[in-house]
């Protein structure tokens, strides 16, 4: 075996891991420490779903479309090549291929969702979260709150209800990839779970009324009763903690699950600028490293990719895609979750957001300014990373937010080849 091959197979090793301490107790105040390896499980219709929600469908009003990814059902009455023990999937329908989906270590629910979520004040959380953390807002109704991702890094899904609209709110660090889900469902509400299983390095979700895998990063069901099937996205946004609680003084707050992880540390260290993905098979695409963070926009038949650097340094960028005339915004002043041991010292890779320039019956020019904040070159208005007008004219004013994703580029690569990069020339 080659020198490189040997260098492959230990880097997938410390990798692995490095997976397996999300399923591990890990006592407070403690630096990860490498557990032991996590025991796989064992074991041995068409359906076509009503998931139109009126009150999911209002969230996400600035949605541009998602694409319809779901491929034909495969029937071929193949059996899964891996054990299913403690599933009650329905493993003769599916849309991928078996040997898409590998194990990333921990078994069923070994990385364990946040089911009965507890919420804590502002001044609560300021103690232990320090400005830069990243959070993922998620608002709707009377109420906002922030998900900490020094929280999501351990249990990568919360099953909420906020102001009465069940969601799931979801990031696997392997892709990067925060997104939140309507958990209402052909005429129930889902709840998920982990499975322990990857797919382009991408957490597979199950729901717990039918047992589904679902891909987190599409949303699409990809065996089970519900394969071919999408869930609903709603929009949400990762920002810091300080931009949060100046835009939420009433907001609610995530607090730490009294379970024993060390909330605060990243058990991914340096994760962020890898170029071997975790258990990804494919080749990433050459036209960016895989690890770079990009801004992604879908609508039903295309996907377009903003890298970050090129966001970061025109502070914002201005595009019609999908037929809607864009602002995107980048601020700095958001650390990494997935750089530094420490969550709260990672590298400064900055809050990005996307909204519709027609505001009534103007369309907006945006401009950076020194602060982090943005004007407008029709009123001189001045608007925060979130869209709203702080001061100027427009005050008071929100720009109609639009549907994004920020995932690493080979993740977003692989589920959309066809994607297209954006350049300023």
């Amino acid at each position: 075996m080659t020198r490189n091959r040997w260098i492959q197979l230990a880097g997938l090793l410390v990798i692995a891991t490095i997976i397996l301490l999300a399923c591990v107790p890990i006592q407070p105040g403690e630096a990860p420490a490498p557990p032991a390896a996590a025991e796989e499980t064992d074991s041995s219709e068409a359906v076509t779903a009503d998931s139109g929600d009126t009150e999911a469908e209002a969230v996400t009003s600035g949605n541009l479309g998602v694409p319809q990814l779901s491929g034909e059902l495969i029937s071929d009455g193949v059996k899964p090549p891996f054990r299913t023990s403690g599933f009650s999937t329905d493993f003769s329908r599916r849309t991928v291929e078996w040997d898409e989906i590998l194990s990333g270590g921990p078994p069923k629910d070994g990385i364990p969702a946040v089911d009965s979520p507890q919420y804590e004040s502002i001044a609560a959380a300021d103690e232990w979260l320090e400005d830069l953390e990243p959070v993922i807002l998620f608002s709707h109704g009377d109420v906002a709150r922030a998900y900490p991702l020094s929280i999501l890094i351990w249990h990568e899904i919360v099953n909420d209800e906020v102001d009465g609209l069940p969601v799931s709110i979801t990031f696997c660090p392997l892709c990067n990839a925060s997104i939140t889900f309507a958990r209402d469902f052909d005429g129930q509400v889902l709840d998920f779970g982990t499975t322990g299983r990857l797919r382009n390095s991408d957490l597979i979700m199950y729901d717990r009324q039918t047992e589904t895998w679902w891909q987190q990063f599409t949303g699409e069901g990809i065996v089970g009763k519900y394969a071919g099937e999408q869930l609903n996205f709603l929009s949400s946004q990762v920002i810091s903690w300080g931009d949060f609680k100046e835009a939420h003084p009433d907001g609610d707050v995530l607090s730490r699950p009294n379970m024993p992880r060390n909330y605060g540390y990243n058990p991914y260290v340096g994760y962020d600028s890898t170029s071997r993905p975790f258990l990804f098979l494919g080749t990433p695409d050459p036209r960016l490293e895989p690890a770079e963070r990009v801004l992604g926009l879908t609508t039903e038949t295309e996907a377009i990719a903003y890298p970050f650097e090129t966001l970061e340094e025109a502070g914002v960028v201005h595009d019609t895609f999908g037929g809607v005339d864009l602002a995107i915004f980048h601020r700095t002043g958001l650390a990494s979750a997935l750089d530094t041991s420490v969550i709260s010292k990672g590298r400064d890779i900055g809050a990005v957001a996307v909204f519709e320039r027609q505001l009534g019956d103007q369309l907006l020019t945006f401009s950076p300014n020194e602060d982090g904040t943005f004007s407008d070159a029709e009123t001189g208005s001045t608007w925060d990373i979130l869209g709203e007008a702080t001061d100027g004219p427009l005050a008071g004013e929100r720009l109609t937010p639009v549907l994004h994703f920020d995932h690493f580029w080979f993740a977003w690569a692989a589920f959309f080849p066809a994607t297209e990069l954006y350049s300023p020339s």
